[in-house]
């Protein structure tokens, strides 16, 4: 097979058997980020409502998860909770609404036509 030598193709295999995506997301990961955009559509959630909904310690998904997270772009912490973000919807090929997060803002006055 490799012969004791590690090559490109033994780790993709190895990360694909561990279900480990290209950017280094595990089942974990995908499943907080699932959570947040289908049970609360995208946030925001609290950390013990997330905690309770993914049956994972609320110290284990802050310090270990959302850093990572974070990192990529993924999640953000606001004073109302966690918030999937963009980059999380692509990444998981799930429709994002910018609307939804008041990121488009209708304009004050409309122009007569």
């Amino acid at each position: 097979m490799g012969n004791g030598v590690v090559t490109e193709q033994i780790a993709a295999e190895a990360l694909s058997l561990l279900e480990i995506d290209h950017l280094g997301l595990d089942d974990t990961d995908r499943r907080l980020l699932e959570t947040m955009i289908d049970k609360f559509d995208g946030g925001p959630v609290g950390i013990d409502t997330l905690a309770a909904a993914t049956a994972e310690e609320t110290d284990t998904i802050m310090d270990v998860y959302e850093p990572f997270l974070i990192q990529l772009g993924f999640l953000q912490r606001t004073p109302r909770g966690r918030i999937a973000t963009r980059r999380a919807y692509e990444h998981l090929n799930r429709p994002y609404d910018s609307q939804r997060f008041g990121i488009y803002q209708n304009p004050l006055f409309q122009e007569n036509e």
